[in-house]
Formats: structure tokens, sequence, C-alpha cells
């Protein structure tokens, strides 16, 4: 490439600054091998990014850098500004940055003393790089006021602007505006006017992968090993925990490890034990996460909570007395931390309650949903009709947009869309309602008013003269005694369709079951939620709407979930026993559930996904227990699902 560019404002290119070396230039980077051995050395995973900002600048191009914190955009400038040899203003962007302190201003003091003379101007970043024809990198530029913004417009559009009793100062043939900006949804940021857009080119800059960042922290900490590692994996899930808003970056993950080699020197401990670890990752990362508007967690309580998972999963750092014995098994090992809980009646209602506050907020219910607008036209509205609409489009769609409608910020439309999910719910499970078929009997029943009269039994009872109802017997037709114990796997990501599936599968057993099975419900992830206890029915439409409140967070112990399922049965008269699981098997924590299906009776597996892992997990078990697995990956497919099943 030349180094002839086509900088802005129409001047001929450069001559400050060049060098004989292989920097070919000011603007000449591209062709130099000296700028690509310098990226490989300096900047981690991001040469594409580099090599094309690089040619943007050549061109004549501004630029605009767009990443979430921590992703090296600052780096990036600085190593080609500096391999360029070319100067860089610095300017933070926020709501002080006023036109007076971008552009500069004249001195009070010199102005009264000899009025507006040239050398009473003290000149802003703006102008200084104009006129050496600099770099001027603005941070955070969706931070700056729009009024600020518009005195940048003019220079990017004319390379020129007009500074009062000052005059006419022009852009120098190297000024470039590089601009760096956090993602729009980022707190306290706003949106960038197309005017700006329009005169910039945009590189999307993303975190590096496990591997490089973890190379970013050795090459910045000098450690290395297991403790690395889990400061890496503890930042990355940060961003990807349902109740976070914004995660950590790699910056997080450099001063855990540095205060944990500084802890583990002071006590005396090593870095990587949970006591060391713990107190390292609430100061380096409670500060750097943004939760969901609506979550009732705060900030250590999810640092906290995911030190632990990736503990219990194997990744290093739990004292040697807390491992787990290698001859347990694979899900042992994966889930040896604190040992999940049993909560049931009011306290389990309570405590998932409390557990699943957070709501999801009217934007991010239309980025999710394009129905949105037409199933909720305004805030406080739910139109009925056009759900239906919307269902005869596409029932699963619809589905999963009303779960996600009972999760919403707006109190008012959570409050329909709760009211109009239990009536759809309980109507698609009456509709899927299998069969009654199999063998019936005839039996004696005290005191029920249907039924056949059996005079025999009723005088019997009634010592020769029945005088009270509860004196008399009749004959009815009924069918064997059945248990049922569905399972509801909350750990995955429990929005929209995987909450519709819990919802539909939740109503269609419970209505199936009627006056002819005993039915239980089971909510489950590290911990076990028992929504209705085996021999107390609940209202259908109270449970369903406990179902449509499930988040999904934290481990799968499936093993407790089973056992649970098999006291839940234990208090069932002696009939066919049988359990109903709906998850997708990949057991990360608690011990082996293969161990825990022996006295269960046949579990019968809903699979909630295609994964090859996940389907032959869910085969397994339920060959294992004489069930039989179904893959059911939609809401509008488990009425059939469970026909089958129970049937």
């Amino acid at each position: 490439m030349s180094a002839a560019g086509a900088p802005a404002g129409g001047q001929d290119p450069p001559t400050r600054g060049r060098q004989a070396d292989d920097r070919a230039g000011v603007w000449g980077v591209p062709a130099g091998a000296g700028l690509l051995a310098r990226i490989e050395r300096d900047i981690v995973g991001l040469r594409r990014e580099a090599e094309v900002l690089a040619v943007a600048l050549a061109t004549g191009r501004h630029v605009v850098l767009e990443g979430p914190p921590g992703t090296g955009k600052s780096t990036l400038l600085r190593v080609i500004a500096d391999e360029a040899g070319l100067g860089l203003a610095f300017v933070e962007g926020n709501a002080e940055l006023t036109p007076a302190r971008l552009v500069g201003s004249h001195d009070p003091a010199l102005v009264l003393e000899a009025g507006y003379r040239p050398e009473a101007f003290v000149e802003g970043p703006l102008v200084t790089a104009m006129r050496d024809g600099a770099l001027l990198y603005v941070e955070e530029l969706n931070r700056v006021p729009e009024e600020t913004l518009n005195v940048l417009i003019t220079a990017l559009a004319e390379g020129e602007i007009h500074v009062p009793r000052v005059g006419r100062v022009r852009a120098g043939p190297g000024f470039r505006l590089i601009a760096a900006m956090n993602p729009f949804d980022a707190v306290g940021t706003a949106r960038v006017s197309q005017a700006i857009y329009d005169r910039m080119c945009r590189i999307a800059l993303t975190y590096q992968d496990e591997a490089g960042e973890r190379r970013i922290v050795e090459l910045v900490t000098g450690a290395g090993g297991e403790l690395v590692g889990l400061a890496v994996a503890l930042v990355r899930a940060t961003r990807g925990h349902p109740e976070v808003r914004t995660g950590a970056s790699v910056r997080g993950a450099i001063d855990l490890v540095h205060l944990a080699r500084g802890l583990a020197e002071l006590r005396q401990e090593p870095a990587t034990c949970r006591a060391v670890l713990g107190d390292a990752a609430l100061a380096a990362l409670s500060g750097r996460i943004r939760l969901e508007d609506g979550s009732s967690r705060t900030p250590e309580e999810v640092v906290g909570e995911l030190l632990d998972d990736l503990l219990a999963e194997g990744r290093g750092g739990r004292d040697p007395a807390n491992r787990p014995d290698p001859a347990a098994g694979p899900a042992a090992a994966a889930g040896s931390g604190r040992r999940g809980r049993v909560l049931e009646g009011e306290e389990a209602r309570d405590a998932l309650r409390q557990a699943t506050r957070r709501t999801r907020s009217r934007a991010d219910l239309d980025a999710a949903h394009p129905g949105l607008r037409r199933g909720s036209p305004a805030v406080g509205r739910l139109d009925e009709a056009a759900f239906e609409r919307l269902r005869d489009e596409d029932a699963d769609a619809a589905l999963a947009l009303l779960c996600d409608l009972t999760q919403a910020t707006d109190p008012e439309l959570r409050r329909l869309a709760l009211r109009l999910a239990g009536r759809v719910f309980l109507r698609a499970g009456r509709a899927g309602a299998p069969a009654r078929r199999g063998a019936r009997r005839l039996v004696p029943v005290v005191a029920v008013a249907d039924g056949d009269l059996d005079l025999e039994r009723s005088l019997e009872r009634a010592g020769g003269r029945p005088r009270r109802p509860d004196e008399l017997v009749t004959r009815r037709w009924r069918a064997p005694g059945r248990a049922v114990c569905l399972l509801i796997d909350r750990s995955g990501s429990m929005r929209g369709a995987g909450v519709a599936m819990a919802a539909m599968a939740a109503a269609s057993v419970v209505l199936a079951s009627g006056d002819r099975a005993d039915c239980s419900v089971v909510a489950f992830a590290g911990d076990a939620f028992v929504l209705q206890e085996q021999g107390h029915p609940r209202a259908p439409a109270d449970l369903v709407g406990d179902v449509l409140a499930l988040r999904g967070s934290g481990t799968t112990d499936l093993a407790l979930a089973l056992a649970t399922a098999g006291r839940q049965l234990a208090r069932a008269p002696a009939g066919e026993r049988l359990v109903l699981l709906l998850s997708d098997c990949l057991a990360t924590a608690g011990s082996d559930p293969l161990h825990r299906v022996a006295g269960l009776g046949p579990v019968h597996v809903l699979g909630s996904t295609a994964d090859p892992d996940a389907v032959q997990a869910g085969t397994t078990l339920a060959h294992r227990s004489g069930g039989r697995y179904l893959r059911v990956e939609s809401p509008t497919a488990l009425p059939a699902a469970l026909t089958s099943l129970l049937g």
C-alpha cells in the first residue's frame, strides 16, 4: 500500500514523524514488518482487528472501536500510534466533557490583562490534535454529551473547526479521530447519533478466547498454572450468569491473581484454597459486575456461587480433605461442594420466590421476542386476541413469549400475563390429558354419593339399618392406584420455552392424574423444592403459577432430585409408582444419579435437548430404571409425549 493515504480534509500525506527503519512512514504502517511484530508481541488475540485499524487509518478513515471493557481497545490503539510515530491526545469521555473542555478556552486572567489575544487561548485536546496532525483518542464516546459530539461532527466532516476569537483551525494531514465505546446497553451509556456513525468506520471487539485471556494474565502477572486457570474461568463465568448484565473483564482476573498471591503469602496458605480465592474474588470482581434490574441477589452472592461451582467441577482450589473419592464416579467428582437441601410446603414456595425475584425489562423482552409489540402493544397492556393470533401462527413461540411476560419488570403486564398463562396452560393440559385406559375394577367406597348402592355392605356397616350418609357403601369403577412424581430441572436456561415446557408438563400431569393417580411435583437444581407433596394436591392454577416463577440457575444435582422423588413416592399407598423427569440429564453436582434409580420404579425421561451427551445420559438413566426416553424440544410436543408415557 502506498503511504499516500487520503487523510481527513483532503490534505497531502504527512511527512512529520517519518522514520528510516522498517516502519514505512506515518501512514505506511500496514506495509511495515515492524507493526506485525509489535502486534504479535504486545496484543493477544486481536491481530485481525489491528490490521483493519491500521489500514483504516492509513486510508484516511476515522474509527470507532466498540466492545466491552477489557477487550484491549486502548492497548490496540497505543501500539499502532507508537509504531507510526504519531502523537496521541487522550480524552476521557464523560458527562463533564463540555465543548469548551474539548476545544479549549481563553484564560480569564490573561484576557483581563491583555484582551483576547492568541496567547490567552488555552488549547483543548481537539485543537492540539488538529494543529499537530496527531491522533485524538476519545474514550467512552457514548458517555459524551450530545452538544460536545456536535463539535466532533464538524471536525470529521470538514477537517476544520471555527473557534470564536481564534479563527479557523484546520486539521493537519495526520489528524484522525479514534473513539472507543462500550456496547449501548452498558450502564450509563447512550446511543451515538447516526451523524457520527456515518463519518466513522466501526471495528467491533469481543473478549479473547479462554486461552488468549490466560496468556494475557500470565504476561501481566507472571503467574501461571491452576491459579490463572481458575481466575480466567471465574471472570468468564460472570459473563454467562443469567442474573449478570455486565460481567467482569480480564482485568478482574489479573487483580484476582495478584490478590490471591498476596493473601497466600500473608496467611501462609495455598493461593488456590477456597478461603484465599474467595476473599480475592470478592475484592476483585464484586465491583466489576452489574446485575440485571430486579435481581434480589448481591454481587458477592453471585461471585461466591460461581466460585463454588467452579471448584465443584474440579477446576482446582479445594482443600485436599474436601476432594471427592476418585472411585465414587465422575458425577461425585463434579459435585462434591455443599450438600443440596430439600424444602417442602410453604418453606419451599417461599424459598423459591426469594430465589426468583429477577424480572426482565421491556427492552430485553422486545429483543428476545419479535411478537412482543403485537401481544403487548404498550406498557401495562396485554392483548389476548393478538396473543391467540400469535398462537395460531407459531404456538411454541407464543407460549415462550407468554412465559417471559410473567417475568416482566412491568407489574401490570406481569399480572395480566400470569392470569392468562394460568388459563392457557390449564386448557392445554386438559386437552393433552391421556385417555383413561387399562384394567379397572369395582371397589366399595364409603360416603360417596355417586355409584351403585351396595346394599349388603351398607346393612352390614350400619348394623342392619343405615341412618347416616357415612354408613352407606357404594360401588364404583376404579383403576389401580398410581403414584407419579414429576421432576422439573430448573438449573438450565429457564426462560421462554424452558419455562413453557415446565408449566405444560406440570399442568398436564396434574390434570391427567385426577382421581386415579397421586401426583407430586419437584423443581430442582442444586436444591430441591417440593412444589406439590405426595398425597396433598394443590389447586392446579396455583401450582402452575409456582412453576411459571422458575428461573434457571445453579448446578444440576440429579441424584438429589431422584432421592427426593423416592421419598415422595414412598408416602403413596401401594400400587404403581413412576417418575417423570424433564431434564437434559447432565449432572454437574451430587453423586452418580444411576445409583439412585433402584427401587424407584420406571423413570421416564423427557429429554429437553438434542445434545448427544445429554441424549446418551438420559437414555442410559431411563433404561437402567426400566423407563423410556423421549426427546421433547417444544412445549406443544409435550402432551403427546405424556399421553405415550402415562396412557
